[in-house]
């Protein structure tokens, strides 16, 4: 496959199949399900964290970075999914949390000098985690800790040699594992400045959207620093050829340094943007713009694990036009596990899983219309949202489908020629050409007129025969 053009498949693994009957996804769960992936097109998966953790945040506080933790199987049990993902023709990437560790990691009690740390009375800048309050916390009477999303997770010190040789093996450890590429966490917050000064006022907007607690701040100390390209080098020099896609929580003009040593970048625009025609003209252009060494260039997402579902961002009535916008767009796309069926967002535990209410984004996915929709045998750590209206089989069954309509897409994709331009269209209406494609979607709130050219899909009837595009309708078209 060509990363510059494929389509990654996002897996929460907790979410995706229970095998085992304990109401939790885990990889034996991933490896019966491939052959979904496999009919509807995409070229690789994206396993979220599988790791040992204690769960403070959900994976992403890591307690050891080259085994399984149980509650999702064996090292045997990612080998066979490796190994059956391959058979398949599929490609596995793995995430890396490399800017933190689980304060429970043996690391932060046998080598604290890997981490960061500052001593006095009080906090030394006035920096802020990134779910609220300081980012440093009390150690002891002596010391505190810097942490960046957090208390149970402590930051790691890129400058110390001995924090990146260490993560440079658990980079080869996977590779050599069998793993094609990584999804780098929260990378922008790998490297912070060494001096540890306040973060100043700003005196322009950020340009993506903020936490209360950080509007009003140049955040140049806390997150990427100058000597990013050291600490990616180190990354890029451990992975070889392997993929690496960086969550790059900065406006995507601001992503060159981190493409000289990454391969793709999320665009956090479009993953943010609501459905308003000009914040998503200017969301694709932004994302479109971005170039690195060796043609690297943009990722692109409607949804995450972190940041919602898009049928419920952008409403119904869009969703397959959403969904022909992503696979007509440069570089690489990434669909969220549930996209394909437009399953929406649920309610979430209750009490919360999740400190910060991100449960209402990680619900089961919906294989059948039962009860447990499919995704196990027991009942779910999160209930199904809504598997009678939304799942893959109901879906698979019926011709004109979104799930049938995501898998032409993605099939279309894979013609799609190069070169990108964003072009002139009706008020509403966003247009760009894609090799020897037009697109037209439109997102505005009035009938607009089909462009000229042959109709090759289209989200409606009445778009189909080139009489009109009503709100909510989108066309891929042949040039005449």
């Amino acid at each position: 496959m060509s990363w510059r053009n494929g389509v990654v498949y996002q897996i929460y693994p907790r979410s995706f199949q229970d095998s085992n009957g304990d109401g939790v996804g885990d990889l034996a769960g991933i490896t019966a399900r491939l052959d979904h992936l496999v009919w509807l097109g995409v070229d690789a998966l994206w396993v979220s964290p599988f790791y040992p953790s204690p769960l403070a945040d959900f994976g992403y506080d890591v307690s050891d970075y080259t085994d399984v933790d149980p509650m999702f199987g064996s090292m045997p049990d990612f080998d066979r999914l490796v190994a059956a993902a391959h058979e398949r023709g599929l490609k596995v990437l793995l995430d890396l949390v490399a800017c933190h560790t689980s304060i429970q990691h043996a690391w932060f009690r046998d080598h604290p000098e890997w981490y960061i740390w500052s001593k006095g009375d009080r906090a030394p800048n006035n920096w802020t985690s990134a779910f609220g309050g300081p980012a440093w916390s009390r150690y002891d009477d002596e010391h505190w800790y810097l942490h960046s999303f957090y208390p149970e997770q402590p930051d790691l010190d890129w400058r110390n040699p001995e924090v990146v040789a260490a993560m440079q093996e658990v980079v080869r450890f996977w590779v050599a594992r069998g793993a094609d590429g990584f999804r780098l966490d929260a990378i922008d917050r790998l490297a912070k400045d060494p001096q540890l000064r306040d973060d100043p006022p700003s005196d322009e907007p950020f340009g993506l959207p903020l936490m209360d607690h950080e509007l009003g701040r140049d955040l140049r100390y806390s997150r990427n620093a100058e000597w990013i390209g050291e600490a990616l080098g180190a990354i890029r020099e451990a992975a070889g050829d392997a993929l690496l896609i960086g969550e790059v929580y900065l406006p995507a003009r601001r992503h060159a340094p981190y493409l000289e040593h990454l391969d793709r970048s999320f665009v956090f625009e479009l993953i943010q943007s609501p459905w308003e025609p000009q914040r998503l003209r200017e969301a694709i252009a932004a994302g479109a713009a971005i170039e690195g060494r060796s043609g690297a260039g943009a990722a692109w997402a409607l949804s995450n694990h972190d940041f919602g579902r898009y049928p419920t961002r952008f409403g119904r009535a869009n969703e397959r036009a959403a969904a022909l916008m992503l696979m007509t767009l440069p570089g690489a796309a990434t669909l969220y596990q549930g996209d394909e069926i437009g399953q929406g967002m649920g309610p979430g535990g209750d009490p919360p899983y999740d400190r910060v209410g991100r449960d209402v984004f990680r619900h089961p996915m919906q294989w059948d219309g039962t009860r447990t929709g499919g995704f196990s045998d027991a009942e779910p750590w999160l209930p199904v949202v809504d598997a009678a209206e939304r799942n893959v089989a109901d879906q698979r069954r019926d011709p004109g489908s979104l799930l049938n309509f995501w898998r032409e897409l993605i099939a279309l994709r894979r013609g799609l020629g190069p070169g990108f331009r964003m072009l002139e269209g009706q008020a509403g209406v966003i247009l760009y050409g894609r090799g020897d494609m037009v697109v037209a979607v439109n997102a505005g709130d009035e009938p607009a007129v089909v462009p000229a050219g042959e109709v090759v899909l289209a989200t409606s009837a009445a778009a189909s025969q080139g009489r009109k595009l009503a709100p909510g309708d989108g066309v891929l078209l042949a040039r005449d």
